[in-house]
């Protein structure tokens, strides 16, 4: 900012140069001023006497603005060298162009420079530990180079080392304590390793710093601290960073995600080709509900062959994402079995985790243990998840098979009349029977009657019905039931009501059971 400064006051003062333009342009680089910097290269380029190289330049410039195809037009009106080859060698990443490249590859050279490019680009396809190798090597010749340990520091937090992150970070932030970028890192494995708002406190110091001389750790920054907030403001800040940052368009996709806008979600990772396990795992969640939101059996497949791919690699296998992976693969083939084996594996570090206490009661219930599927279901806290109906109806079945109709019924009687109510009235009314609670069941049967007709209902409310008397008999039941159950019987337009209802009240009759409304 000062060398700005004095290069802008001679210029003002007629003073000017191709050498002082070209300084601001580069102190305006080296500020993340990009456009600022584009436009003096600009001017310089419109000059006879323009140095070749300065179209290098510009191609960096349009490369840190997102600018890629302008970028790679102004790369090849440059020199060819050792620049240029990074530059376009860069630009084959961002274009997915493998076979560019590699061929890129081939000219790099073993000088400083080039390294660190071949390093970055290992570290953008996931190979962290081929990039830890570089910068370590480096590290043995150029020990003067501190901002290597950075790098090192942020490639173990990319293979989920945080501790060893944190450890090298430290020699670098005992020389430079005021570095955005540093304690931007540090805060992120605060944020794994305690909590968000741990990595907000670190953050909180660095705003003021980074809005007045860091301008591309400011948006860092701001990204970053939307995440330790779980979303806060994601809307706003998020989107224009989308191919920016590279993780901006991933938290972005959790953050639709997570507000089940799951179109959304899917068309913004649709067409991203997956290199890292995160944009496998999200790919394969957006498309595992895409299928089940929309039917879909192809996108369900998609979703189980992605996370079969996470969970089957041989870095990820016994990594807790892994084994999350496998799990969800075999939830989605329905081989319940399978996927209790890998929940089972990691459910120490899920005690209080709601998603997967009601994944975990989900792959109970469907084994058929309703008692442990009933603790796991009732050991979730989220009112989201609880007010879902694939929750209530798993609850409810558990209550049933638990043999505490009486708490499914509650749960019926909370709900407001709907599609999902009169699914749940099904749901009582099937497994209550199948239980021999016929009380609940024929009390489910009966408001099904009333609200879609006898047709169907009829013989399920009957057989209840006389189910409830015959549990009466047997001393199984009340005897002050039986006065309900002849009036849910009377509310039926069927023939066979008058015939099943005179045996009701001749029994009550002679065992002095009073149905005074009814005779």
């Amino acid at each position: 900012s000062g060398a700005i400064a004095l290069l802008e006051f001679d210029r003002s003062s007629g003073r000017s140069s191709p050498e002082k333009d070209q300084w601001v342009a580069y102190c305006s680089f080296h500020l993340g001023k990009y456009k600022k910097a584009l436009e003096e290269y600009k001017k310089i380029c419109e000059r006879d006497d323009c140095p070749p190289v300065v179209w290098n330049n510009v191609a960096c410039c349009y490369f840190f603005l997102g600018l890629y195809k302008e970028a790679e037009v102004a790369a090849m009106k440059g020199p060819k060298g050792c620049l240029q080859n990074r530059i376009l060698f860069h630009l084959a990443q961002k274009f997915g162009d493998d076979k560019n490249l590699m061929e890129r590859h081939k000219d790099l050279k073993d000088v400083v420079e080039d390294q660190l490019s071949l390093a970055s680009i290992h570290f953008l396809r996931g190979h962290y530990q081929e990039a830890i190798d570089i910068y370590k090597r480096l590290l043995l010749d150029k020990r003067e180079y501190w901002a290597l340990h950075v790098y090192i520091a942020l490639c173990y937090y990319k293979l989920d080392y945080y501790d060893v992150s944190q450890q090298v970070l430290s020699s670098y932030l005992q020389k430079y304590p005021d570095s955005a970028t540093a304690n931007n890192l540090k805060a992120c494995n605060h944020c794994r390793l305690y909590s968000g708002k741990a990595a907000e406190a670190e953050l909180r110091g660095l705003t003021e710093m980074a809005s007045v001389s860091f301008t591309y750790a400011e948006d860092l920054i701001r990204h970053n601290m939307v995440v330790f907030r779980q979303g806060d403001r994601a809307l706003q800040v998020v989107p224009p960073l989308v191919g920016i940052i590279p993780e901006a368009r991933l938290n972005l996709v959790i953050y639709y995600l997570r507000n089940d806008d799951y179109i959304e979600a899917y068309n913004l990772i649709k067409d991203v080709e997956p290199q890292t396990p995160q944009e496998y795992i999200l790919k394969g969640i957006a498309n595992a509900i895409k299928g089940q939101e929309d039917g879909s059996k192809d996108h369900v497949r998609i979703a189980q062959q992605f996370f079969q791919l996470v969970g089957g690699s041989a870095s990820e296998c016994d990594t807790i994402h892994g084994r999350q992976c496998m799990a969800s693969c075999f939830f989605l083939l329905k081989q319940f079995g399978d996927v209790l084996v890998y929940l089972n594996s990691i459910k120490s570090y899920f005690y209080n985790d709601d998603a997967f206490n009601f994944t975990f009661g989900q792959t109970k219930a469907s084994l058929g243990a309703y008692k442990e599927a009933q603790e796991a279901f009732l050991s979730v806290q989220s009112d989201k998840l609880k007010s879902d109906y694939c929750y209530i109806s798993w609850l409810t079945r558990c209550y049933i098979m638990n043999h505490t109709p009486n708490l499914a019924w509650e749960l019926y009687s909370k709900m407001e009349t709907s599609a999902e109510s009169v699914s749940l009235l099904q749901v009582i009314a099937m497994d209550c029977y199948k239980m021999g609670q016929f009380y609940f069941s024929a009390k489910a049967f009966d408001i099904l009657e009333r609200l879609e007709g006898p047709q169907e209902w009829w013989e399920g409310k009957r057989g209840a019905c006389i189910g409830v008397f015959q549990m009466i008999i047997a001393n199984k039941e009340p005897r002050t039931t039986l006065k309900e159950v002849v009036a849910m019987l009377s509310a039926s337009p069927s023939p066979q009501v008058e015939y099943i209802t005179k045996v009701i009240k001749r029994w009550a009759k002679a065992n002095v059971v009073p149905l005074d409304e009814m005779q």
